[in-house]
Formats: C-alpha cells, structure tokens, sequence
C-alpha cells in the first residue's frame, strides 16, 4: 500500500465505522438499506471457479518439515499422537444423504486435484462399493445438534451418522487409538452456501487422508484455524504427498518420521532446498486461547476485544513478525470498529503492511483491503477504493474464495457509482451478484449483503431495478 493511501486512511473515521462493521459480520437480513436498492431484483446464474492454479510451496523445506511434523503428529486438542496413519492402497469415496448440486462439481475438482497434485491413488466408489471416505450430507441444525460448535467435521472407523451418533464419546472415533486407516466419514452440512460445503470438502477430506492439526503459523494452507484460506494449496499437496510417499509407513513414530523428511522433501520439493535461517517458534497455547476466544461466538464484545489485545501483547512480547502477529491485529481491528475506530484503523494498517510484505500471505491482505476499502468509500474516497480492490482481486480469485471476491467488487461498483460511471457499476454489480449466490448462498443472503455495501456510499442511493423475484 502506497505511503499517499496510507496518509489518506488516518484521516478521519468515525463516519465509517458503522458501515464497516455491517460487512465485518455475517450477511443478515435487515431494513437498514431497503431506501437504496429494490430488493426483488432478478439476481443472475450463479458463478463456478474452473480449473485450479496453485503455485509450489515458499517455505524450505526444513521449516516445511518442521511444519509436517508438528501437524501430522498431534491433535487440535493439542493431544499427541503417537504414530503415523494413513490409508494404504487405493481410497474410495463416496456421498451419502441430500447433496446440494454443488457438490458433486466441487468433489469431482477436488478429487481430480488429489490424483494429479498431491498423486494419491483416490476415486469414487462404484456402485455396491463401500467408500473409504464417506461424505454424509445433513443439516446445519442436525449435525450442530450434536457437535454445537463445528461448521463441520471428520472422525475415524465409522461409514455413517447412525454409527457416529451411537460411538461418538468412544474409542471408536478415537484417532490417538488408530494403528491405520480404513474408514473415515466426513460430516457436513448440505443447507449453506455452495462455497461453505466445497471449504468443508477440502478440509476434512485432507484430514480424513492425512493431517489433523491445524497450525496458526502456517501462512499458506488451510491447516490453519484463521480461515484465510478456504481450498488446499500448493503447500497443502506437498505434505498430503510426502504423507503418502512409500519411504513412510503406518505406526511411524515421530522420530522415524523426522529421519526420512529431509530426503522425502528433497525429492518431492527441490526448490525448497535452501537455508532456513531460524526456524519458527511453535504457539504457545495461551496465544491461541486469547484468539479463540477473540473469534470465537461464545463471549460478549468486551471480553473478545481485551482477548484481541492480549493476543497482540503476547505477540509484542515473542517479537513475533509473521502472520500470527498480522492476524492478531486484524482481529483487534474488526473488534474495535465500534469502540475505539482509530485504534481499529492502525491495527489494520499495520496488519496490512505485514501480510503485504510476503507473497505467501496476498490472500489475508485482500481480507484486510476489503476493509480498508470499505472505510475509504463510506469517507468519500472513492479512488482509493478502487485501487485497493484492484490490487486484491487476482489473488481473491486465486483462492477460490467468491464471498470475499463478489464483496470487493460490491465495493468497486459502488465506487464506480460514486464517481458518476452508472453504467460500469451495474455491469460489475452484475457479476458480483453471480459470485456472491455461490459465496453467500440463498438470495436472502445476497440481497441482504448488497444492501449492507450499498450503505457504505455517501453519495446518491442505488437503485438497483428488475423483475420481481
């Protein structure tokens, strides 16, 4: 970001806040716009990504090591696990219950990626087959009636929900108690979003093969509780490769593991045969606290923001520089757009300035730029608006994430609207619209979300007309 945009973000904006904090949440359904925008508008065909790019890992392979390590051998929890498992031979998959009709595009992608990224040897199960990997679709209210706060999950040995419901405070969905692999079910939920049940795919079908823990360290994966990233990367294939390279076995421990990465890594990952310099630290559980409980949705605002600040003090505190410290300060800002709006601004700018500075991380700068851009057109800098999308709009469509691609452009046109130029608006809102009902799913949602970024031009309100939907 440009020292002249910079200068002109810390100008005021208090007259922002309440607009920026609309879009910082979850779309909802509300009257606050309803002046601007005719919301029985026809919304176009819903838009899908094509085929995926991704680009190899940055990280060298020592770090990478480290990285494959510390995920493959322990839980989440932060319980250890005490060996390497994994399927042996081919893996099967297959859906079970009332799939949406996105996810049959989205799981034929992905497996596709599986075989020719990552070479593992996976297809869907042919009829009367019993999959490895079952896909079992349900409602968001069914499956939160068991595990309240899991947007989705995986577990071991069981084909089904029956048979989870009936062992899941068991050994049987243990995964420390697992000498291999043989059956996984994936559970999630089919009544949201097409992009929220393709992010459930790629994550827990990657655990259901490989990994369990998440890292927030990892800057370029979705192992990473931070939610940056919502389909596997390029750095996401290599371990899911090395997982499954034939110089490892089930019932590995860690250290005979650790002996075999480096050559695993130097055959698999040639460009990642550099000096290190100093290794990552790991995260220290009380950081990780403050940060669940500063996104989490069990706690008043009060409390989420003094968790944001602790976070932040124990990032300040191990001289951290990386993403941890820039995700930190991105949750500080979200939650102090209400309360203290100059502090929320700083922390954004200066989580921008980190993620900026590393091309592994261009996804989490769109995320603050959206924003920042915000801000900039509800304070009549239309301008500075749209170079910010401009700048976050390759790597958006990069990783695949249309919720945040179809708000960005939201964004553009309105600041196209603002500067008089009434037809490119419209044709961008247009296409924004088609990205927004595979990123926010029912119509509700989309209109709702236009709505909200509608709110955020200072200028003429929108009017937005077309047949009754």
């Amino acid at each position: 970001m440009s020292r002249r945009l910079i200068s002109l973000l810390r100008r005021p904006l208090v007259a922002a806040t309440a607009a920026l904090t609309l879009i910082s949440c979850a779309p909802q359904a509300s009257g606050v716009a309803e002046r601007r925008v005719v919301p029985t508008m026809q919304l176009p065909a819903m838009k899908t990504f094509g085929h995926t790019r991704t680009e190899g890992s940055v990280r060298p392979n020592a770090q990478i090591a480290a990285d494959f390590l510390e995920l493959s051998f322990k839980m989440e929890s932060g319980r250890a696990l005490p060996r390497l498992t994994r399927f042996e031979g081919p893996v099967t998959i297959g859906v079970r219950g009332a799939a949406p009709a996105s996810l049959t595009g989205d799981l034929t992608r992905l497996v596709s990626r599986f075989r020719n990224e990552a070479g593992l040897d996976i297809r869907f199960a042919s009829a009367g087959e019993t999959p490895n990997i079952v896909v079992q679709v349900l409602s968001r209210k069914e499956l939160q009636r068991y595990v309240p706060q899991a947007a989705c999950f995986v577990v071991p040995r069981v084909s089904s929900w029956a048979e989870f419901k009936a062992d899941r405070r068991g050994q049987i969905v243990d995964w420390t108690t697992l000498e291999r692999r043989e059956r996984a079910a994936v559970f999630l939920p089919g009544d949201v979003s097409p992009q929220e049940t393709r992010d459930c795919l790629h994550e827990e079908i990657a655990q259901a093969l490989g990994p369990l823990n998440d890292l927030y360290r990892l800057p370029e994966s979705v192992f990473n509780d931070d939610n940056f990233h919502t389909v596997l990367t390029g750095f996401d294939m290599l371990i899911l490769k090395a997982y499954y390279d034939p110089a490892l076995a089930n019932g590995m421990s860690r250290e005979q593991v650790a002996a075999r990465l480096p050559a695993i890594l130097a055959r698999l990952n040639p460009a990642g045969n550099r000096p290190v310099g100093r290794l990552e630290s790991e995260t220290p559980r009380e950081w990780t606290e403050q940060i669940e409980r500063a996104v989490g949705p069990r706690t008043s605002p009060r409390a989420r923001s003094a968790a944001a600040k602790r976070a932040v003090a124990i990032a300040d505190a191990n001289r951290w520089t990386d993403s941890r410290r820039a995700y930190s300060l991105y949750a500080l800002g979200r939650l102090s757009l209400n309360s203290e709006p100059e502090l929320a601004l700083a922390a954004f700018l200066e989580s921008s300035a980190i993620y900026r500075s590393r091309p592994e991380t261009a996804i989490q700068a769109a995320h603050v730029a959206m924003q920042l851009a915000a801000y900039s057109l509800s304070a009549g800098r239309p301008d500075t608006a749209i170079e910010m999308v401009d700048e976050s709009l390759p790597a958006v469509a990069a990783a695949e994430n249309a919720a945040l691609l179809s708000t960005l452009m939201l964004i553009k046109a309105e600041a196209l609207d603002a500067k008089g130029q009434a037809a490119r608006a419209a044709a961008l809102r247009s296409d924004a619209l088609g990205w927004a009902r595979y990123g926010f799913g029912p119509d509700g949602e989309v209109r709702a979300r236009l709505l909200e970024i509608s709110t955020l031009n200072p200028g003429e309100p929108l009017t937005v007309r077309g047949p009754q939907g």
